[in-house]
């Protein structure tokens, strides 16, 4: 099966029809346009510096459900040791994100078109960031993007243990009370799997995502 190659036009194919791997399409561009219309259409952008640019909807996808959060014993007595804030340092934690590799990808997969392209997101008001402290020293935090009542996550980063985990948790906390639906963690990790996140059909995350 032939993976369909984008046009100028802003249009994706059905992402239901995504070929087995979950790519979607390559090519387009990184307009913040393009950017909103796939995230609203349960697609989004991963490549290496050496690829073109390619679109995924994987089937399964990686969810959290925010009530089945789990918040563990040793995490929850680590959360006074960090001050957390929301969304006050959105460029340093993209930074220190794209210096982390992602599994399964040769080279820099959060490279310098996708930094700028989120800050840009950010600068709308449709990317945000948690951060962790110690000693007012940024330590660890993640970033996503918003769409509707889903927290889209894009990455995280720890530079002591669990920073990003407390940041997490600070998050889930935070959607619940402005009433979000779920987290879209995208693929899987044991990192997420260990806070509860599930993997749903990419048929009912399209459902969702839609709804």
């Amino acid at each position: 099966m032939s993976i369909p190659l984008l046009s100028s036009d802003l249009s994706f194919p059905d992402p239901a029809k995504a070929i087995k791997e979950g790519v979607v399409a390559i090519g387009g561009d990184l307009s913040i346009e393009r950017l909103l219309l796939a995230y609203k259409s349960g697609i989004f952008p991963w490549y290496s510096e050496e690829e073109p640019l390619i679109w995924w909807s994987p089937d399964p996808r990686f969810i959290l459900e925010l009530d089945e959060f789990k918040l563990r014993k040793s995490l929850r007595k680590k959360l006074s040791s960090f001050e957390v804030k929301y969304n006050t340092a959105f460029e340093d934690v993209i930074e220190e994100c794209s210096k982390i590799d992602r599994p399964g990808q040769k080279g820099k997969w959060l490279h310098e078109e996708m930094v700028k392209a989120y800050k840009e997101l950010h600068t709308l008001g449709y990317a945000v960031s948690v951060e962790s402290y110690q000693n007012k020293e940024l330590v660890g935090g993640l970033y996503g993007i918003i769409i509707g009542r889903v927290f889209c996550g894009e990455s995280m980063f720890s530079k002591v243990s669990d920073a990003s985990k407390v940041a997490f948790n600070f998050l889930v906390e935070k959607l619940k009370k402005e009433n979000f639906d779920f987290i879209d963690a995208q693929v899987y990790t044991d990192h997420l799997n260990s806070l509860g996140a599930k993997e749903i059909s990419r048929d009912e995350f399209l459902k969702r995502i839609k709804g």
